[in-house]
């Protein structure tokens, strides 16, 4: 059964349905408590818990890229009571990197709604001599592999931002891994390394002048940064990449419940508190419905498992 025509499964015998939900829901969150991902997580928890008159609990799981996480997921009752938050990482890049997951995405998931969408940031320590992506590019080009990138770490979208960057724009970068964002800003900021494809977390070191954007990777600008272009506007048109995340089921679930919790994500993502705390972040809400978004998860595995495929990208490196 392919992954989309999951999502039109029916449950016939579904005569609970009418009570749903009658006790609290349990949202997986595979990161640590405190993270982007977490707090995306909890602010559309609470705006739904507050529309569905039951709560909606996250339960951070940590460990292993998301497998961990997506294991537990597989292994709970379908009965819309055990929900997941997964993100590009776990859904569209791993899936491409490991032959021996415990599941499939495309078999034992049911996508209810993507949540929201974060763009990444191409900064620079003043030090590099290049002013624009032109430069940037223009300087790659003509001192091949001298420019050094740090990113969170393999096979992250970070690293996947560089790498799709070099392989559209012809420069030729050195990748640096590191084990986290922070620590690679970090580097960044005092100069160790001259460039990152970072996320939004960058934000105010680029308006305290810390740091330059040369440009932001999303298709549209971004209202944190109003005066920072996108990649095609600011010379490598088509470019564009983003990190993002999104609701899932178990597979088996039923089409009403999936229906229902699709109709509340969305509604949950319409409310001021959500869209202001997902601002704050510089990520934006998505919502639509779940074809739409088992097609984007398809979409977006083909497109980087492409782009690994070409760059020989391995888990580790």
């Amino acid at each position: 059964m392919s992954f989309i025509l999951m999502c039109l499964w029916v449950n016939i015998d579904s005569p609970a349905f009418a009570e749903y939900p009658e006790r609290p829901i349990r949202l997986i969150v595979p990161f640590a408590a405190g993270g982007a991902t977490d707090v995306v997580g909890r602010s559309l928890a609470n705006a739904m818990s507050k529309n569905l008159g039951q709560q909606v609990v996250v339960d951070n799981k940590p460990g292993a890229g998301g497998i961990l996480a997506g294991t537990l997921l597989v292994k709970a009752v379908p009965d819309g009571y055990t929900l997941i938050l997964g993100s590009i990482g776990m859904l569209s890049i791993g899936p491409n990197l490991r032959n021996d997951l415990p599941y499939s995405i495309r078999d034992q998931f049911i996508p209810v709604a993507q949540v929201s969408s974060t763009p990444n940031l191409i900064v620079a320590h003043p030090s590099l001599k290049a002013n624009n992506l032109v430069e940037l590019i223009q300087l790659a080009k003509s001192e091949p592999y001298k420019i050094a990138y740090g990113s969170s770490g393999p096979a992250t979208s970070t690293h996947l931002s560089g790498e799709l960057f070099q392989s559209m724009s012809g420069a030729k970068l050195t990748h640096v891994p590191y084990k986290g964002g922070s620590q690679a800003l970090n580097d960044l900021l005092a100069g160790q390394i001259p460039l990152m494809f970072d996320t939004m977390s960058a934000v105010q070191a680029v308006k305290s002048g810390k740091l330059k954007a040369f440009a932001i990777t999303s298709d549209r600008r971004s209202n944190l940064l109003p005066d920072v272009k996108t990649v095609s506007e600011a010379g490598l048109p088509g470019y564009k990449t983003s990190s993002w995340n999104g609701i899932l089921a178990p597979a088996g679930t039923s089409k009403e419940i999936v229906a229902k919790l699709n109709s509340e994500i969305n509604k949950a993502l319409a409310s001021v508190d959500v869209q202001k705390s997902l601002a704050s972040d510089g990520s934006e809400p998505r919502g639509g419905t779940s074809e739409e978004f088992a097609k984007f998860i398809v979409d977006e595995t083909a497109r980087w498992g492409k782009l690994i495929k070409d760059a020989g990208i391995k888990a580790s490196e």
